[in-house]
């Protein structure tokens, strides 16, 4: 018979065994919680992650090379290994030529399929910017992607980027940005900025959505609008998306870097607003009852800014994407951002978020204090 004292220490060995390990109730299997600190040691911009079904967390992102994406992979989210060049855009029948931007991954069907942006080679007029978006294929989250066709997914006639995609109810739809590039817009704040000697015009992106076929290989119907920056100064969220301009810094308003999913019968779409190489980078979400809109923006946007001015060290706070934990109780908001260590280099960052019983989202960032997945 156990005596008391052998029980007790018994008892409190257990308690404390199930205080350090959880259950994953995918797998079944016990795993320790994982402390992790942000930044990330990972140098993206746009970072994008795929829970695959192998058990592992993919990370693509642009950097790492000039001719198209590399990954990172990982089995608990803080320790990330170099997987190496995932695709190569240099391929002799490539449609690309460079600036190859924000992949992202989607599994469907045991196959791998990146979205991507880039330059197009197709350029008569010489443009500056001749962006447009890609779709490349893989067995395995490793690569290698290969394009599934030689030329862009559509040619809207202005340069895009930031593909991401949703399937509702059977169906797809792509959303992307229009660029600011030779798209100056008319509003209150371009007319501020003349009066005040800032610019003499102001350039805008526009997030656009579209439904495209389930193969991924053809756009059905027009191109909706469904985000842009507001056109009145009075409007609430003129302030938050537009402090790239008031602040001088460069005579354009970005609506770009959506990324929507779906939460209890709505459609969330968070962007991102202000230059991206900036301080002000900013996130903030709209919602829907439908995937082409039309979409309200959040009251208490933005959701994920810059904290220098709160005794923090984190700026140019954006392009996010959310994924959930391998056991579906978590949710994560992954983006990219700096601090005066990192300098200019954008790094990756990840904090939780949820979506509270009045259906604001919320996310706890940015943060550099330790945490745990």
């Amino acid at each position: 018979m156990l005596t008391r004292k052998l029980f007790n220490r018994i008892g409190l060995a257990l308690i404390f065994s199930l205080l350090l390990t959880g259950c994953n109730s995918a797998s079944g299997k016990k795993s320790v919680s994982t402390v992790y600190k942000n930044p990330l040691p990972v140098e993206f911009g746009d970072p994008f992650i795929l829970s695959a079904s192998d058990g592992k967390y993919y990370m693509y992102g642009t950097g790492g090379t000039d001719k198209g994406f590399v990954a990172y992979s990982s089995e608990n989210l803080a320790d990330w290994t170099l997987v190496g060049q995932v695709y190569d855009g240099s391929e002799p029948d490539s449609w690309t030529l460079k600036n190859y931007w924000a992949p992202e991954v989607y599994e469907i069907d045991n196959k791998y399929y990146m979205f991507f942006s880039a330059d197009w080679k197709v350029n008569p007029t010489n443009e500056l910017e001749n962006f447009r978006i890609g779709v490349a294929v893989s067995d395995s989250p490793a690569g290698p992607f290969k394009e599934v066709s030689d030329k862009p997914l559509f040619d809207p006639g202005y340069p895009i980027i930031d593909a991401n995609i949703l399937r509702h109810e059977g169906r797809t739809y792509l959303y992307y940005s229009r660029c600011c590039y030779k798209h100056p817009v008319k509003s209150e704040v371009a007319d501020w900025a003349r009066t005040v000697g800032l610019f003499n015009e102001v350039e805008e992106s526009w997030v656009y959505g579209v439904e495209i076929s389930n193969d991924f290989t053809t756009v059905i119907g027009e191109p909706v609008l469904l985000l842009q920056p507001p056109y009145e100064m009075s409007n609430p969220q003129t302030e938050w998306e537009s402090r790239s301009v008031t602040n001088g810094e460069v005579n354009r308003r970005w609506t770009e870097g959506s990324f929507a999913f779906e939460h209890k019968g709505k459609i969330y779409m968070m962007y991102s607003a202000n230059y991206f190489g900036g301080e002000h980078y900013a996130v903030g979400y709209a919602i829907s009852d439908n995937p082409l809109g039309p979409f309200v923006k959040a009251k208490e946007n933005p959701v994920l800014e810059k904290n220098i001015s709160k005794g923090g060290e984190v700026t140019g706070t954006g392009h996010n994407m959310v994924f959930r934990s391998k056991d579906n109780s978590k949710m994560y908001c992954v983006y990219h951002g700096r601090t005066e260590k990192t300098g200019s280099e954008r790094v990756v960052f990840i904090d939780e978020m949820w979506i509270d019983e009045l259906g604001r989202l919320i996310v706890d960032g940015p943060s550099t204090h330790e945490k745990e997945f």
